[in-house]
């Protein structure tokens, strides 16, 4: 695994050639970090999102996921470090005047309304109006349009959008973010409550997504939904960065050894191995051989090439 990425406080760095990106960031954070009174929910974050490519953004519950999305969304203001969009230094004090910016945010939630036809959750709180009006069928056509650019392919979109799949409402959420100018698209766990199929298609949206020039923060807990569509791996634990790495400088399976706990399993398999000598040094070969007694230290998982113990009970 490489050494990780490391960015310069007030210096851009243009992002390597490939997948549309170009020499400034849609979004860049710069030593970021927040307070909530005494309580430290984000410290010294960089990151940073270009055109045509995908950030993912890992970490465990707690870790500080969603307070990083509440600065990028503009809901929250960080306490301290820079906030930067194309460049240049920004405070947003609403989600709104992110919006206005290109930044879109879909949540978990969706925002939707389930009894809703689709054309209506598309433009909900956007309708097109000609004077008192709401033109019904050029919504209905724009809809149709917009999610067939997108790939998706809908019966109707008079359906209403709760019996869709999972999958299909995040895809629905997507693509009414992107008709209405975002430029930087937050996706907070799309694929958390779906399942394997589900999943593979919001993967396909986000990809889509990146090839149409979008920057795209995916927030995920998962290594093996980010690590296919990720350009930029940014991991977060308690609040602060734990690794920032481009694609060619860490392994799937490395991404998950540190989101599994990492350097700490392994300060832990270390104190259970030597208590285990210590209290076992006459009958220490082969360990898989003391089957009885007080200690079991016979399940082990590997992280990598590294060796772990899972099971220790003394």
């Amino acid at each position: 695994m490489s050494t990780p990425q490391e960015t310069p406080t007030g210096k851009h760095h243009a992002p390597e050639a490939g997948n549309g990106r170009s020499g400034m960031p849609l979004v860049r954070l710069v030593n970021a970090g927040k307070r909530y009174g005494a309580v430290i929910a984000l410290h010294d974050i960089n990151m940073e999102v270009g055109p045509g490519e995908v950030t993912c953004v890992l970490g465990d519950n707690g870790a500080g996921k969603s307070t990083l999305i509440k600065i990028i969304a503009g809901l929250h203001a960080p306490s301290t470090g820079t906030y930067e969009v194309e460049g240049t230094p920004v405070h947003f004090s609403s989600p709104r005047e992110a919006l206005e910016r290109g930044i879109a945010t879909v949540y978990q939630d969706l925002a939707v309304v389930a009894l809703m036809p689709v054309w209506r959750n598309f433009f909900l709180g956007n309708e097109l109006r000609k004077g008192p009006r709401i033109q019904i069928g050029a919504m209905k056509k724009m809809c149709k349009d917009e999610l067939l650019a997108m790939g998706i392919d809908l019966r109707d979109v008079d359906q209403p959008i709760g019996t869709l799949s999972g999958g299909e409402r995040q895809c629905v959420a997507i693509s009414r973010a992107v008709h209405f100018g975002a430029k930087v698209l937050i996706l907070d766990e799309p694929t958390a409550a779906l399942g394997v199929k589900q999943s593979g298609v919001v993967l396909k949206y986000i990809v889509q997504a990146r090839e149409r020039g979008l920057g795209v923060i995916f927030i995920t807990h998962n290594p093996h939904h980010a690590y296919p569509v990720g350009d930029r791996f940014l991991l977060l634990n308690r609040g602060a960065s734990i690794g920032n790495y481009e694609k060619n400088q860490v392994t799937r399976d490395e991404l998950t050894g540190l989101m599994a706990g990492g350097t700490e399993l392994i300060t832990a398999a270390g104190f259970a191995l030597d208590y285990f000598e210590a209290r076992h040094a006459q009958t220490l070969a082969p360990v898989e051989s003391v089957k009885d007694g007080p200690i079991r230290l016979l399940v082990a998982a590997k992280i990598g090439n590294t060796r772990l113990i899972d099971n220790v009970a003394v």
